[in-house]
């Protein structure tokens, strides 16, 4: 009897032992799931390292329609639906890709917006800072490429992309629980299309991502 009962306790121990093994995976790869991995944030830093830092280009003059945006992404979808389509929850859409309905979080300032109408699309790097960051000798067609990188343009807030403007992160940053991710798709952005970066820029982004998870 008494080696009856050690045999089940220890099937009992085996089990439970499974469980909080399975739990504690289940817990790991969650861990920081608002925050980019580790290994992209190490990506970061080696992207901006090898960034060249120069002053801005402000004798570049700006002029947003030499920037054409919200091009055809196929399926009768510009650039704009094709974002929203993409970024958001429970997206529907009509005639002619036309939003009807969804919902989307803005990454900075986390405001949940229920209206396409309302929602702003942003580039991550702003066209006037790409303007000032080494493109005065761009074609009207990268400069349109990069208009329409869907993988620079967030849908955000209003609100916060106003207040954001063409600023750099050196003189705006969003909310802090999304800065970490924020600054390694800043340098991601000005990697693919060998931006530079003034000193202040870099210093604020290297430290940033010296205090994203690794």
């Amino acid at each position: 009897m008494a080696q009856r009962a050690k045999s089940k306790q220890t099937r009992w121990l085996s089990a439970l032992l499974a469980v909080i093994v399975l739990a504690a995976t289940i817990l790991w790869s969650t861990w920081g799931a608002d925050e980019p991995a580790g290994v992209d944030a190490q990506q970061a830093r080696d992207q901006l390292a090898r960034l060249v830092v120069a002053e801005e280009d402000t004798g570049n003059p700006y002029d947003r329609d030499d920037w054409p945006h919200w091009s055809a992404q196929g399926e009768s979808c510009d650039t704009r639906e094709e974002a929203l389509k993409r970024q958001g929850a429970e997206v529907r859409t009509g005639a002619a890709c036309k939003v009807e309905s969804g919902s989307w979080t803005s990454l900075y300032d986390g405001v949940t917006i229920t209206n396409a109408r309302e929602a702003d699309l942003d580039h991550v790097v702003p066209l006037a800072e790409a303007n000032r960051s080494g493109t005065r000798h761009w074609t009207r067609e990268q400069r349109k490429a990069f208009a329409n990188d869907l993988d620079q343009l967030l849908v955000v807030s209003a609100r916060s992309n106003r207040q954001k403007g063409d600023q750099d992160p050196a003189k705006w940053l969003p909310d802090a629980s999304h800065s970490c991710e924020y600054a390694v798709k800043w340098v991601a952005v000005k990697s693919k299309y060998e931006l530079t970066v003034d000193r202040a820029e870099r210093e604020t982004l290297d430290s940033l991502l010296a205090r994203c998870p690794r």
